[in-house]
């Protein structure tokens, strides 16, 4: 029952970030509310882990603290802070529709930098997936133009970044043993690199916290405290009770809810072209999960902390 509780969690919770992220961003510039979300969870985190488990964790090491601003950097850096930015002019369903893709990178990038076998079912899945995107961005960008054509590239950027922090982290990176360390250490780490993206970009220099509305500001604690703290840590546990490829079905459910709750809170419309791209997206997306599914323990790294979500959204 705890188990299901927990993939519940993220199944509703990692898809609702989509809708927290795009409500948010109408009032608070994308890479200052990433920055401020994960400082807040990071640090919460491990205050928490250092009260709760007093002198029972080692001292993460030099090498630990950099491969996890690494991984970091990439997750939540050029994750989070893409889908954000992104979802500045793209609708939250369609953002979960891309975001959705993650696994599909996660196989690409896997077989081009490590050499990962890819079963010829995974194949079909890679195909399928970059297929569902094809009909999505083609008919939104260049037949009717309903889509910014640099919100969408970011998130397919986001996913890209996401994928291959996550496969740093399963390829030689050293990070403590302690997920929730791990986990805090990224939050931390990406978010000082987001606060470095909002003062580059000039975010920082205008953002005027008076003008954030109590929509987004809600939509901002929401992402903070549930998106983060309770689904991450959620995932964190769930992953040492549950078998990978039953946790790793959020990754087609979450576009899904994505969808439905944009069209139901923000109207957001959904063409039948729409859905013919997400059927297509997500089956490709399963087709991955059930070829990894099959593959030997041994060939196939587990994630470590947060780098199955092939996020959170990105989870968002």
């Amino acid at each position: 029952m705890l188990v299901w509780t927990a993939i519940l969690i993220l199944y509703v919770v990692w898809g609702s970030t989509y809708l927290g992220i795009r409500i948010a961003v109408s009032t608070i510039p994308p890479f200052v509310l990433a920055a401020t979300r994960f400082a807040i969870a990071g640090i919460v985190m491990l205050v928490a882990v250092a009260v709760v488990r007093r002198g029972a964790i080692p001292r993460p090491t030099l090498r630990q603290w950099r491969d996890s601003a690494i991984i970091g950097a990439l997750l939540m850096g050029g994750g989070m802070g893409a889908v954000a930015w992104g979802e500045q002019t793209v609708p939250s369903g369609i953002a979960g529709l891309l975001i959705a893709m993650m696994p599909v990178w996660v196989a690409v990038l896997g077989r081009v930098f490590f050499g990962d076998r890819l079963p010829r079912v995974a194949v079909a899945g890679i195909a399928i997936g970059m297929l569902g995107v094809a009909i999505l961005v083609g008919q939104g960008v260049a037949i009717d133009r309903s889509l910014d054509p640099a919100g969408v590239g970011a998130l397919i950027i986001s996913p890209i970044a996401w994928s291959a922090g996550s496969l740093y982290s399963t390829h030689g990176a050293d990070l403590p043993d302690d997920p929730f360390v791990t986990t805090g250490m990224e939050f931390v780490s990406g978010a000082a690199v987001l606060a470095a993206m909002s003062a580059v970009s000039g975010e920082l220099a205008s953002f005027e916290p008076a003008a954030v509305s109590a929509n987004s500001a809600i939509a901002f604690a929401y992402l903070t405290v549930v998106g983060s703290l309770i689904a991450f840590t959620a995932f964190a546990w769930v992953l040492r009770q549950a078998p990978l490829p039953l946790i790793a079905t959020y990754a087609f459910v979450n576009p899904v809810i994505a969808v439905f709750l944009g069209w139901l809170i923000l109207s957001e419309p959904v063409a039948p072209v729409q859905l013919l791209a997400g059927a297509v997206t997500v089956v490709g997306v399963a087709l991955i999960i059930l070829a990894r599914s099959r593959m030997p323990a041994a060939r196939r790294p587990e994630p470590r902390a947060v780098d199955a979500r092939g996020s959170e959204e990105l989870a968002a």
